[in-house]
This record gives structure tokens, C-alpha cells and sequence, in this order.
């Protein structure tokens, strides 16, 4: 069973490293709510989306290896240098959960206009297949965010999907240019309201809505910016559910 109405969780947090090489993960307990949000049953079937960093090889190893003897059933869609699946549409909406990486937020939305994936996307999000990411995956969602898609120094991204009407921070707490710009940004109008997440932390929206805050561990949060009506902007924390693994 799909969804019971659109969803996408979008975060700053992923898969965890086991300790055993750069290229060795865990997936965290996100995936096993996406998959409940899903409706997926006992074998999820999960597509990864990786062209924040241009499909970058050693990023699917990680994926299939993080799910490997899991009840999740993996698959991955590359557009580079051509897609690796002859029909995407039919390959994206036979997915319970699609999962799109981070790296440059600007690059991952070019090249899937490019595609027309943005179209198909939205089939599939209005079709009860959850949506979501980490960073740039958890940008592109919303009408834009902070991004480091330009260079070391975070600048203004104004051109994401635009299905979730507020701006989008993430790695709130672990870098420290994110919360000043975003505070600017906000409060000059670059980005309307926007909410924004600690690393281990994500939003979960059904529909447009936000309905919750999660988080993997303890101790982090999520926060909505808000214009002051002063040219600066205020902040609200908001409490996260803490997930568990599974």
C-alpha cells in the first residue's frame, strides 16, 4: 500500500559508519519510518538518487552495501552518463520510498530538469511513494536553503522543486555559516519561513504540512525561522520524536 497521502521526509541524517572503512554504513532509523509511512510491508523497496555528486560510484557501493541482508529491496537510478533504467517512470513508481543523496543542491536539480524528473517525481509523490533525502536531498523539496553548491562560502539557493512552500536549513548545528544565513535570508526576504534541522534530525511533511520532527539520537533539534518584521528573523525550537532503530 502506498502512503495515505503525500509524504516526504527530508533531514540531515542518513546512514551511519560502521568503523570498518570509509565505505562501510548502517542505515539509521529513518528508513525504517519511511518505510512505515510507505505502508511498504515485510520488503520495502527503496531507489536511491545520487546526482547531487554526479552519480558518483563509490556512493551506490556504500547504498547496496548498507542494505545488504536487510528486509529492504535496494535499486538505484543514474542519469549519468544515461539512465541506467529504460523506463524511469515505471521504475520510480514501483518504489515504496525513494532516497536522494547530499552534495551540490544547484547540480541535482539542473540535471533533473534536464531529465524530467521533476514531473515524474511529483507522479510519484502524489502517488503515496515517500519521498526523501539528506542535505541537498532534504533541500531540493522546499524553495531553497543554504548551499555550499558554489564554493566553500555558503550563498542563497532559490531554485529547488518548490512542492514544500518554506525554505529548507540543514546541518544546522555543525557548520557554522548555516544559522546566521539562513537568519539574513529569512529576514531579508531571500527565503520566505524555514525550517531547519540539527544533524540526526528530520522533517517529516504530509502533504505541505509539517507534521513532526524526528531524531536518531538525543540532544538535537529542528527549528523554524520565521521574519521578524524588522529586517531579522526569529527562531523556534522544536522538539523532535526520538526514532528507534529498526
Amino acid at each position: 500500500m502506498p502512503a495515505s497521502e503525500p509524504t516526504i521526509v527530508a533531514t540531515s541524517m542518513g546512514f551511519s559508519r560502521r568503523g570498518h572503512g570509509p565505505w562501510d554504513a548502517d542505515p539509521g532509523p529513518v528508513f525504517a519510518l519511511m518505510a512505515e509511512l510507505a505502508q511498504a510491508g515485510d520488503a520495502p523497496r527503496i531507489c536511491y538518487l545520487n546526482q547531487a555528486v554526479g552519480d558518483q560510484p563509490t556512493s551506490f557501493t556504500v547504498f547496496y552495501g548498507a542494505f545488504a541482508g536487510t528486509r529492504f529491496r535496494p535499486s538505484h537510478l543514474a542519469l549519468f552518463p544515461m539512465p541506467n533504467v529504460e523506463d524511469v517512470r515505471a521504475h520510480l513508481l514501483a518504489q515504496d520510498i525513494i532516497w536522494v543523496g547530499g552534495g551540490s543542491v544547484a547540480n541535482l536539480c539542473a540535471v533533473w530538469r534536464v531529465h524530467g524528473l521533476p514531473e515524474i517525481l511529483r507522479e510519484c509523490w502524489e502517488a503515496g511513494v515517500v519521498l526523501g533525502g539528506v542535505s541537498a536531498g532534504s533541500i531540493c523539496w522546499h524553495l531553497g536553503g543554504a548551499t555550499d553548491s558554489y564554493g566553500p562560502e555558503l550563498r542563497a539557493f532559490t531554485d529547488g522543486l518548490g512542492w514544500l512552500p518554506y525554505g529548507n536549513g540543514v546541518h544546522y548545528d555543525s557548520e557554522e555559516q548555516r544559522r546566521p544565513l539562513l537568519h539574513r535570508l529569512v529576514g531579508d526576504g531571500t527565503l520566505p519561513v524555514s525550517h531547519c534541522t540539527d544533524d540526526g534530525v528530520g522533517l517529516v511533511y504530509r502533504g505541505t504540512r509539517l507534521a513532526e520532527a524526528v531524531a536518531e539520537r538525543e540532544g538535537v533539534y529542528a527549528y523554524e525561522v520565521r521574519p521578524d518584521g524588522a529586517g531579522g528573523a526569529t527562531e523556534t525550537r522544536i522538539e523532535p520524536r526520538l526514532l528507534t532503530a529498526g
